[in-house]
C-alpha cells in the first residue's frame, strides 16, 4: 500500500492520525514477528517507518497552518 505524496498531502488532519496510529500498529506486529522469528520480510519495516515519518511531518505542518 503506497500512497503518493500528493494524496498524503490531501488528507484531512483526522485521517492522518487514523493512519499514523494504524501504520503504529503495523510496526508493532512486525517487531514481535521478528522477535518470535517468524517469516518477515525486512523491506516492510523500513517501508512503514517511512511512511510513518513522512504522515508524522504532514501533521505537524498541517498543525501549524
Amino acid at each position: 500500500m503506497k500512497l503518493a505524496e500528493k494524496e498524503l498531502h490531501s488528507l484531512n488532519l483526522s485521517a492522518i492520525q487514523d493512519k499514523i496510529i494504524e501504520l503504529k500498529k503495523e510496526i508493532i506486529f512486525i517487531k514481535i514477528k521478528k522477535i518470535t522469528q517468524q517469516n518477515i520480510k525486512p523491506h516492510l519495516l523500513k517501508n512503514k517507518k517511512h511512511l510513518l515519518a513522512q504522515l508524522l511531518t504532514i501533521e505537524t505542518i498541517k498543525l501549524n497552518k
